[in-house]
């Protein structure tokens, strides 16, 4: 059976995905959807669920268009986010609310959402259901992880249980919609389709604390943004969290002095908080968890039944997510 690697699956979904028509007017309704999926990103969500589907089947380029709606889906979240953060910039290009307006940018999103909707539905009659209802449950989700993660903005009591769960309704949840939906697509039985749902679960939480360590200790150059945004903007990420219920009094204090502060120098505090956290150990605690959800991962894809041979392009894309570096 032939396996597609992940770099080809990339490009394929990336051929389609500007090549999707946009002939409904008004066509500045659909410029800013253009736009914000013309920007690129790496495509993890289309990516997974195309390997899901091609551990059963040939020809994953058969499921490109819901492999898109779920692209469509995450910019969408991710256009909105912006808006809510009141963000500049995203992957080194202007946000759409500030190209064009807040306004735009709550219609043009709207609109994402119900485009996302339409590319996926566009699958087989008999496995729509599933799909839909998978897609659906995991949309409320996210709206729930993105309402926890406001609500967190101004608490100094989140625990880290309470974090993880943000995340993976924020993040994972996602990314095991892909997996599973490739695997529905491809008539896996039931048990591996769920195996594969937990394990888009637990690459989700990996990718997401990375995320929260690269914004630390990453390479401005390679990170593509300036390193420490969550810590000027004290967001409550796991590194943060750690570092406040495993401070001694003192480094607690001082982080809190520097949590508190109203007017501050944007790069003192950033080494500040950085070398407590260094102080504390949090990096190599945040290593761990890392390793410990991808080492949950490789466990969960080696129960799933089908041929080691066909396993290798998820493996080796799982490998190149543990190893990124922005």
């Amino acid at each position: 059976m032939k396996q597609m690697s992940s770099d080809e699956i990339l490009k394929s979904v990336n051929d389609y995905l500007a090549a999707l028509p946009y002939d409904r007017q008004p066509q500045s309704l659909y410029a800013p959807v253009q736009y914000v999926l013309s920007l690129g990103g790496k495509r993890i969500r289309p990516v997974l669920m195309l390997l899901g589907y091609n551990l059963w089947k040939e020809h994953p380029e058969d499921i490109l268009m819901p492999a898109c709606g779920i692209e469509t889906y995450h910019n969408y979240t991710l256009l909105h986010d912006d808006l809510m953060d009141n963000a500049d910039m995203r992957r080194g290009h202007e946000t759409v609310h500030r190209r064009w307006n807040a306004n735009k940018a709550i219609l043009s999103g709207d609109s994402m959402l119900v485009l996302a909707y339409q590319r996926m539905q566009q699958v087989p009659a008999d496995k729509q259901p599933a799909v839909l209802d998978l897609f659906t449950v995991t949309a409320l989700e996210i709206g729930e992880g993105q309402e926890y993660d406001m609500a967190f903005e101004t608490r100094n009591d989140v625990t880290e249980d309470e974090y993880i769960e943000m995340i993976r309704l924020k993040t994972s949840v996602l990314l095991a919609c892909a997996l599973k939906t490739g695997a529905i697509l491809a008539d896996a039985p039931q048990a591996d389709a769920d195996r594969l749902y937990r394990l888009g679960e637990q690459v989700g939480l990996a990718f997401q604390l990375q995320d929260d360590l690269l914004d630390v200790y990453g390479d401005p150059k390679v990170f593509g943004k300036a390193i420490g945004g969550d810590i000027t903007s004290n967001k409550k990420t796991y590194m943060l969290i750690n570092a406040v219920s495993r401070a001694n009094d003192a480094q607690r204090a001082e982080l809190f002095r520097w949590i508190d502060a109203k007017s501050f120098d944007r790069q003192e505090k950033v080494a500040a908080v950085t070398r407590l956290y260094d102080e504390i150990g949090i990096r190599q605690l945040c290593e761990e968890k890392i390793n410990f959800y991808f080492d949950q991962a490789r466990q969960t894809l080696a129960e799933v039944n089908v041929p080691q041979e066909r396993k290798q392009a998820l493996a080796a894309y799982m490998d190149e997510l543990l190893h990124r570096n922005k």
